[in-house]
């Protein structure tokens, strides 16, 4: 008999992970890995029919719809105060970055956990 146990939070995204099809599914591992050990009170969830982050309010969503490179939509309101080259785009309420391999995931490890900590 299966466990009919609604699966929390982490095992969605563990599920959504696993089930996905994308050539830069290790890259977005790792953020996700980054992501979440930038600080303690970051959580994740599903939304938008993909891996999301938050403490209190939204921060990031993967938007996974393209093979090219992986892409994070910051949509924190505070991200347009966040300056740093790894956000683009000079929307009114929200940045983008963008990842093209493993190499640059880890050249930019320590900024990424930056804008994390600066979110939270």
């Amino acid at each position: 008999m299966k466990d009919k146990t609604p699966l929390n939070q982490t095992e969605k995204v563990n599920e959504y992970m696993q089930n996905l099809e994308h050539p830069l599914k290790a890259e977005m591992e790792a953020i996700r890995a980054i992501i979440l050990g930038a600080n303690n009170q970051i959580k994740e969830r599903i939304k938008w029919n993909a891996p999301s982050f938050f403490y209190k309010e939204d921060l990031v969503t993967f938007n996974p719809r393209t093979p090219k490179h992986v892409h994070l939509v910051f949509h924190h309101p505070s991200i347009v105060n966040i300056h740093s080259k790894l956000l683009e785009g000079d929307y009114k309420d929200r940045r983008m970055a963008y990842f093209i391999n493993m190499e640059a995931v880890e050249a930019e490890r320590l900024e990424l956990q930056s804008i994390m900590n600066q979110l939270v």
